[in-house]
């Protein structure tokens, strides 16, 4: 089956049942039943099996999924198995404080450089991660084969950047701008809107 034909919310809820079963892994646990894996996730086990189907047939009937084998199956899916290079654009607030996010290499992503418009080492700190100016940023892409961004640019510039960025190779942006990204059908951008968030939960409080 071709990535592209396994439903996007079928890839997100793989990356919940990863996180499900490391947990169990950190707990020592060896087997788990796919009604347990499902509450754990807040899903149906009938959307559980219905999901996994799509890579393969795991599990045995009685005996529950191998918690290591499951976890380890998902992570070559995911593409999380192996260390995946990861650069972020724009070094401001939000973007220092995610170069400091010690959770993206746990999960197999290593940000491997930062760019800005004007670099300040400062906002690095004591991390090791090279920050170079926004005009090295195509030469990058195209010369390490990136494939993996978090941007964290002012939304009036976010466009141009992602345009620049798409044309070097591009195909994956984890976009905290705050404005809608047009780009191509075989690039996806998944939105982070803290504000947007924010005001989804304040409906809920009463």
């Amino acid at each position: 089956m071709q990535r592209n034909e396994i439903p996007r919310k079928t890839v997100y809820r793989l990356s919940i049942y990863q996180r499900c079963l490391q947990r169990l892994r950190d707990n020592g646990i060896d087997t788990v039943s796919s009604d347990a894996l499902a509450k754990a996730a807040g899903v149906k086990s009938t959307q559980l099996r219905k999901d996994l189907t799509y890579f393969g047939q795991f599990g045995t009937r009685g005996l529950g999924y191998n918690v290591a084998a499951l976890s380890g199956a998902i992570g070559e899916v995911l593409g999380s198995s192996r260390l995946q290079p990861v650069i972020l654009v724009g070094v401001g607030n939000l973007g220092s404080a995610l170069l400091r996010y010690s959770g993206f290499q746990k999960e197999g992503f290593e940000i491997v450089a930062a760019f800005d418009v004007k670099p300040d080492p400062r906002r690095l700190g004591d991390l090791k991660i090279p920050l170079l100016d926004a005009n090295r940023l195509i030469g990058y892409i195209r010369q390490h084969h990136i494939k993996m961004a978090i941007l964290t640019v002012p939304a009036q510039h976010a466009q141009e950047v992602v345009n620049g960025m798409v044309e070097a190779g591009m195909q994956a942006i984890l976009n905290f701008s705050p404005v809608v990204l047009e780009v191509p059908k075989n690039v996806v951008v998944n939105n982070v809107d803290l504000a947007v968030e924010l005001e989804n939960l304040s409906y809920f409080i009463r």
